[in-house]
């Protein structure tokens, strides 16, 4: 019986992952200017936490490029084991998501900043696991968001295409902003890696709404 080949130029299929290890997913995150890496960290734990996600892996947090340089999203980059990606506004502002805002679009040009990232870094096919969440911080206003996004999973394993976000097609490049050779591990699962130490936490000097 002839086994049909991949034809030039048609993307590799995930085969998902391992028997008995569930999908890894992505966190968008969107965040005020000086958010500290305390608020963010604990806001992606409470989301992972509310979805029933707390033993899944997770392999990136994705945001906008206008806030890859914020020091409190670097930090809990770092902090959380994963390397943080960055996508173009035009590219996030593409995607379909539940909950766009028009606060985030003036801001940063794009209606969609933590579910949009999520679902474009999580690839071709995603589906939101958990829509935008914002933080609670001890004092003051929220100043970041977060969603979560991975792939569909059949029963027997299978990636395959979700209903909404992520385009069909390959998704565009993203700046990795960090990465490191050396993963912690979280609970059974393996996360991406940490690089050296938690950059320092900043004390929030904005209200800004950027997610």
């Amino acid at each position: 019986m002839a086994v049909r080949g991949r034809a030039a130029g048609e993307p590799a299929r995930d085969p998902g992952p391992p028997p008995g290890e569930p999908a890894p997913l992505v966190v968008g995150v969107g965040a005020s200017r000086g958010v500290a890496v305390s608020e963010v960290v604990e806001l992606v734990e409470a989301a992972l936490a509310a979805a029933g996600c707390a033993d899944r892996p997770v392999r990136a947090l994705a945001t906008v490029t206008a806030k890859s340089s914020e020091p409190g999203l670097i930090g809990a980059a770092r902090r959380l084991g994963v390397p943080l990606r960055a996508f173009p506004a035009t590219a996030l502002a593409a995607v379909r998501v539940p909950d766009p805002s028009a606060a985030a679009a003036a801001a940063v040009g794009t209606p969609s900043v933590a579910e949009a990232a999520a679902l474009l870094a999580a690839g071709p096919g995603a589906q939101l696991i958990a829509g935008k969440r914002k933080s609670v911080p001890r004092v003051g206003p929220a100043r970041a968001t977060c969603a979560l996004a991975g792939p569909a999973v059949t029963d027997n394993g299978a990636l395959t295409a979700g209903r909404e976000g992520a385009p069909a097609g390959s998704s565009p490049a993203a700046d990795i902003v960090m990465t490191s050779p050396n993963p912690p591990r979280r609970g059974p699962d393996r996360r991406a890696a940490v690089i050296g130490d938690s950059a320092p936490e900043r004390e929030p000097t904005g209200t800004k709404e950027t997610q």
